[in-house]
């Protein structure tokens, strides 16, 4: 099956499985399934598939690490929230553009927590087969998003896909202070986007905010999670931003974006670039994808008392 022929009969496999994954995730409540179908949606860019990459395993003390744990755990007391952990999503954005096959982050690869690194059969299981690929843009360099690059036998996942990452966060991985104020504990991120990278080298096209990846797909800047962390533009109808890590929890993300994630690199540009993008969201109403909000993770920002409030589509 060519990749021409495949986004049609795609499309009516999609169609019929969305119904069933809602109906999966709202058994779940708001944690993602490792093999969730995938979601389908349109846009003037052509059709958007969020296919899962399973989900990962955190402390909840990472979502706010700095904000007494009463107050943080006060914050999480709805169903599915409350615990010492709490599981991520993780959701790819697989983009049927015309002739090309676009997929936004390569998810966690075979390294990374066993309970994540679904992709490849997930993207299987919708009609899609990794080498058909036509290109990658990552949002960052971060594991969950880049690792999944290689396979288990550490040859690349998507043989024919061209690369795409955004300059000031090439730029940042591959500098000699990358590592500066990162715990030492994540300092094998460093070695793994630089591993990652360099597999690149000869395939990668560099962007900077403003410049279109394809015709109504642009890239924009949201720094802070990372020093080069972009977000994914689509035009047409009410739009979409494919928001990678920008907006990380349901929860914590919205009703508190002022508070400090162990995540973010940059702690307090992440506060000024979650606010900035909040407050455009529930102005426009413009519709977000979030790599890490329960799955598929599609839906729209509404004011809420002094912050908002995240409302799954």
């Amino acid at each position: 099956m060519s990749s021409r022929e495949m986004p049609h009969d795609v499309s009516r496999r999609a169609l019929m499985l969305a119904g069933a994954g809602s109906l999966a995730a709202a058994a779940l409540g708001p944690i993602a399934s490792i093999a969730a179908p995938p979601r389908l949606l349109n846009s003037a860019a052509g059709e958007l598939t969020v296919i899962s990459d399973g989900h990962l395993v955190l402390p909840a003390a990472f979502l706010a690490p700095d904000v007494p744990p009463a107050e943080r755990d006060a914050a999480l007391a709805g169903p599915g929230y409350a615990g010492a952990q709490f599981l991520s999503p993780t959701n790819c954005v697989l983009i049927v553009a015309r002739s090309e096959l676009i997929l936004i982050d390569a998810g966690s690869g075979p390294h990374f927590m066993p309970t994540a690194g679904k992709l490849i059969q997930n993207l299987e299981a919708a009609g899609f087969r990794a080498p058909a690929i036509t290109k990658i843009v990552f949002t960052h360099g971060h594991p969950d998003h880049l690792w999944g690059l290689v396979d288990d036998l550490d040859e690349l996942a998507f043989p024919n896909a061209s690369y795409v990452v955004a300059a000031p966060e090439w730029d940042f991985w591959m500098s000699d202070n990358a590592a500066r104020g990162l715990p030492a504990e994540r300092e094998g991120f460093v070695t793994g986007a630089r591993r990652s990278y360099a597999r690149l080298k000869d395939k990668v096209q560099m962007v900077k905010p403003g410049d279109d990846i394809v015709t109504g797909v642009r890239v924009i800047e949201t720094h802070g999670h990372t020093q080069g962390h972009v977000s994914l533009e689509i035009a047409g109808g009410e739009g979409l931003i494919i928001g990678g890590d920008v907006l990380t929890h349901p929860v914590i993300s919205f009703q508190h974006p002022e508070w400090r994630t162990a995540a973010d690199h940059e702690a307090e540009r992440a506060i000024a670039t979650r606010k900035k993008l909040l407050d455009r969201l529930a102005t426009d109403r413009t519709r977000l994808i979030g790599f890490h909000l329960p799955y598929p993770g599609v839906g729209i920002v509404e004011r809420k008392d002094s912050a908002y409030r995240f409302v799954p589509a």
